[in-house]
């Protein structure tokens, strides 16, 4: 015979009890990780990026129920995120305001648990991080519509910071305002939007006033309280700032996605399953690019990116971003950098990291 509604009730009640008695386990095992460490010689950080890239990973590969892989590991992510708040409070730097897609990144990839810090530019996020005011940083370096974020190469060529971490997330544009009763005279939006959504306003609204900003979350606060006024921002912003919606998705290209990393000032472990960033810059002379490219050839390294970008205040003159499968502690990826090393004028290595799981 079927259970009734009220039996089943009373049994996802007797369930959900017992999860969080599992929880509350868990988080005492953490407290209890925190205090082996602190009454040891290990001084690493408490997050530990390639742990909690290989915990996602099996709770994505045991995942054998009607719940989603990735809707299950974004439960995890917030359990692990708690639970490490329990061992280390942490703070993260991320392109502010409240709103933003870097935000979002954040929070996808720490979890809710942590302290943030908003900042008004990429530039502000690195110094925060050097300086200790952080932990971690969050950029945006590449979008899949647009290429790489110049600020952000900028400032890895400049600065020291490793690469930690990657997290990706979907670019998905809301036209905005805050009466949508009211004619719109002017748009605001980052001007990457601008350039993400252009064919959408040409079509709709032609002989309209476009102003870039900051960022996008800034152009959907701009617009609370200027009446003939729209912003593109996210589906966040929208609701953060009490916005009405006027259109819905409205990006050229579907599919959007923008890749961010996380700014460390330590070197991660392998979790097995990484890829290592590097910054190059090349001799001026035939065949540099091939002779930069050959040793990954000849020791099977799969390359996963290569763009290029003009050196900061050199006129004609390029490094390349280049991102290949596999940690620099392997021995065929370190044979691989010793030869590249030999064959370009300058080589960093910006970290090796785990492949985003989420």
């Amino acid at each position: 015979m079927a259970k009734t509604l009220e039996e089943l009730r009373i049994e996802i009640d007797a369930l959900d009890k017992e999860i969080q008695s599992l929880i509350g386990n868990r988080a005492e095992l953490a407290s209890a990780v925190a205090e082996v460490k602190k009454t040891s010689d290990d001084k690493s950080s408490f997050y530990r990026p390639e742990r909690e890239a290989q915990v996602l990973r099996k709770v994505i590969e045991r995942n054998d129920n009607p719940i989603k892989d990735k809707d299950m590991a974004h439960i995890f992510r917030e359990i692990m995120s708690a639970c490490l708040a329990l061992e280390q409070g942490i703070n993260i730097a991320y392109l502010g305001p409240e709103g933003t897609f870097t935000q979002e990144a954040t929070l996808k990839h720490f979890g809710h648990a942590v302290s943030t810090l908003d900042c008004a530019s990429i530039d502000e996020i690195f110094h925060q991080v050097e300086k200790g005011n952080a932990n971690y940083g969050v950029v945006p370096i590449e979008n899949s519509s647009n290429g790489v974020i110049g600020a952000t190469i900028d400032m890895l060529y400049s600065q020291g910071l490793k690469i930690c971490g990657e997290v990706e997330v979907s670019i998905q544009h809301q036209l905005m305002m805050a009466d949508q009763s009211k004619e719109i005279k002017v748009i605001y939006a980052h001007q990457q939007a601008l350039d993400q959504c252009h064919r959408w306003l040409e079509n709709h609204y032609p002989n309209i006033e476009l102003k870039a900003v900051a960022s996008n979350a800034l152009a959907a606060r701009i617009v609370k309280d200027e009446p003939n006024a729209a912003a593109i921002a996210s589906k966040v912003a929208l609701d953060l700032y009490t916005l009405e919606r006027v259109a819905k998705n409205i990006e050229d290209k579907a599919g959007n996605v923008t890749r961010f990393i996380v700014l460390s000032k330590e070197e991660v472990p392998s979790s097995n399953k990484d890829k290592t960033s590097l910054l190059v810059v090349t001799k001026h002379e035939a065949g540099a690019l091939f002779d930069l490219l050959s040793p990954f050839k000849e020791q099977d390294i799969n390359v996963l990116q290569i763009a290029r970008h003009p050196m900061p205040g050199i006129k004609w003159e390029y490094m390349f971003l280049i991102d290949i499968e596999g940690h620099q502690q392997q021995e065929h990826i370190q044979k691989a950098l010793a030869k590249v090393s030999d064959e370009v004028l300058n080589l960093i290595i910006l970290g090796s990291y785990p492949v985003a799981v989420l």
